[in-house]
């Protein structure tokens, strides 16, 4: 008799029913992604889901990220992850963009090769200087599931600055969650205007979001966000021109990416707290 099956014998026959029942529930493997990841603690925007098959709302959840993939668009919907100290070390940046192969079939893979000569960035969401404790961690920001067509100008200049000011933050003790993504259709890279690459199968997308919260210190999940925590959101025009603009002058409330996207940012804090969070321009 396997162990396993014995151990729940032994159960069975000592303990009550009940407590049996509790038992065996944990034994079933968990269904409902979003309970096991802590990229998801504030919350999945889109409700996305995975149910093994190809969707415009797929739910991948990744040990370095949780992200909603668009199998029609080839792009995330959105990227979100926790930032804090953990994740930062000297792993080197590990350059091997690559398709990802737990997209379900039907779902377009994206290839590295999909954006050669396409005048955009293969974009990081989800950057690979927050994953630098490990080389496989950093290996998986990586994935083409966590890049979408981003202007050159965006990508390398506004956008990394804000990306180098949040490590900062992590840097003075703080963590993050970060919700990052893109709306509407056709951006303007080095190559001009585009609103789809690699043969129609990418969607360039018009306009770049990040949502930040910040909390005081590691550890502190949901319940650390009050009325005063602070929440930086960004609303960046995917285009070139924007490279040496400050990221600050791009700050909306939270209020304004959700009535873009249709999303629902940080579903699991309170609705009262959300109102007043969410309804504010951040101005640090």
């Amino acid at each position: 008799m396997k162990k396993s099956k014995f151990l729940k014998v032994i159960l069975l026959t000592t303990l009550p029913a009940a407590l049996f029942a509790l038992f065996s529930a944990f034994q079933k493997p968990l269904t409902a992604q979003s309970s096991t990841s802590v990229h998801l603690t504030m919350g999945n925007p889109s409700s996305a889901s995975n149910s093994g098959s190809a969707s415009n709302n797929l739910l991948l959840v990744k040990s370095q990220y949780a992200t909603s993939h668009n199998c029609s668009k080839g792009i995330p919907n959105w990227v979100s992850w926790q930032l804090n100290s953990s994740w930062l070390g000297s792993a080197p940046r590990q350059d091997d963009f690559r398709a990802d192969t737990t997209l379900p079939t039907g779902c377009y893979r994206v290839q590295s090769s999909s954006y050669t000569s396409s005048g955009f960035d293969r974009g990081h969401m989800a950057p690979s200087a927050d994953r630098t404790n490990t080389i496989a961690n950093n290996s998986a920001t990586f994935l083409m599931t966590n890049m979408i067509p981003q202007a050159p100008d965006n990508n390398q200049g506004i956008w990394a600055n804000l990306e180098n000011y949040s490590r900062d933050l992590v840097n003075q003790g703080k963590e993050l969650y970060i919700i990052s993504g893109a709306y509407g259709i056709g951006g303007t890279g080095s190559n001009g205007y585009k609103t789809t690459i690699d043969s129609n199968r990418v969607t360039v997308p018009a306009r770049t979001w990040k949502v930040i919260v910040v909390l005081d210190r590691p550890g502190l999940g949901v319940s650390g966000v009050t009325n005063n925590t602070r929440v930086i959101a960004v609303d960046i025009p995917n285009t070139q021109g924007v490279r040496n603009n400050d990221w600050r002058n791009y700050r909306v409330s939270v209020d304004t990416i959700e009535s873009k996207t249709g999303y629902n940012f940080l579903s699991q804090v309170s609705n009262s707290t959300q109102s007043v969070i969410e309804s504010r321009v951040d101005n640090l």
